[in-house]
């Protein structure tokens, strides 16, 4: 049945995708019957559509001979265009070609904490230069901008507790974070298997400023009464280790930074005395490249490397 689906478009003067299509194919087939029959249509029904085609670039287009319908010197003028047109909304339509890592030359930037690079960065950079040795890693801060760059396509990813990140935004949790306290292994007061909070009181302090989770930190102890000696500020974890290590001081960190400085450092690690709201460390990305394939592939791996946790929560 004939629709108006393969009419022209009156109003722009252009003419439908359907009526390019059969032109292409009596041009090849030369054969209104088989350029029918390709495209699943009555020949009466091609037939209309060829009187229309004709009544609008105002020329026969193809005319009945015995070696079939031959183009007229308009039609031999107008194939290669048709073509290219065709060509051109063929690629339209495609499919986005997938992102192929082991091959791909391209810049991915990250947002993400200090912490971050020492725990999830070294992983991640191993496995990009494993499976795409072409890719380059780069680490940005987590501030105001971060927003804006996921909008804009200046940051890729931003990885951590970004709260400020809602209306536009996907979100993914990648692994939930409690409270721990790092302590030197030789510490002359705080052994044992636990800590209590008397001694969390008395001793003495490494405060972090850095860290989009230290206000749950100060909120909780503020809301305990826990007042806290601090000797040190530090802006971010670098040096934490080295600090704690040669010291008598405390430090409260999240359970990820905690357990993985323990780890190279020879440290102790006693769950926070004081209750402390957890929190999910999140892999943030704007809605406009919620389909690009590069993203796709790139939070992909992310939840591969980080989400296991999560996984065997479930």
């Amino acid at each position: 049945m004939e629709t108006d689906d393969y009419s022209t478009d009156a109003g722009t003067g252009m003419v439908s995708v359907k009526l390019l299509c059969l032109f292409d194919l009596i041009y090849s087939t030369r054969s209104v019957t088989r350029a029918g029959e390709q495209m699943g249509q009555s020949q009466p029904t091609v037939s209309n559509w060829l009187g229309r085609l004709r009544k609008q670039l105002g020329d026969e287009l193809f005319v009945r001979t015995v070696d079939g319908m031959q183009p007229t010197p308009r039609a031999t003028e107008l194939i290669v265009p048709v073509r290219e047109a065709l060509a051109a909304l063929r690629r339209v339509a495609a499919p986005e070609p997938a992102f192929e890592p082991a091959s791909a030359t391209r810049r991915f930037r990250i947002c993400m904490t200090d912490a971050s690079h020492i725990t999830l960065l070294p992983q991640l950079l191993a496995h990009v230069r494993a499976v795409a040795p072409g890719i380059v890693l780069e680490a940005a801060r987590i501030d105001e901008q971060t927003g804006p760059a996921l909008q804009s396509g200046q940051a890729d990813l931003a990885i951590g507790l970004v709260p400020w990140l809602e209306s536009g935004f996907f979100q993914q949790v990648l692994f939930p974070q409690d409270w721990v306290c790092l302590v030197n292994a030789k510490h002359p007061r705080v052994n044992g298997k636990r800590m209590g909070l008397r001694e969390y009181r008395a001793e003495a302090h490494v405060g972090i400023s850095g860290g989009t989770g230290v206000q749950l930190l100060e909120a909780a102890l503020q809301r305990h009464r826990v007042v806290r000696r601090i000797l040190l500020e530090l802006p971010g974890f670098l040096g934490l280790a080295a600090i704690v290590s040669t010291t008598d001081l405390i430090a409260t960190v999240p359970r990820q930074i905690g357990e993985t400085l323990a780890r190279t450092t020879g440290l102790s690690v006693f769950d926070c005395p004081v209750p402390v709201p957890p929190f999910t460390v999140k892999q943030h990305w704007h809605a406009r490249y919620n389909q690009d394939p590069a993203n796709r592939w790139l939070r992909g791996l992310c939840e591969h490397l980080f989400a296991r946790d999560m996984r065997k929560a479930r």
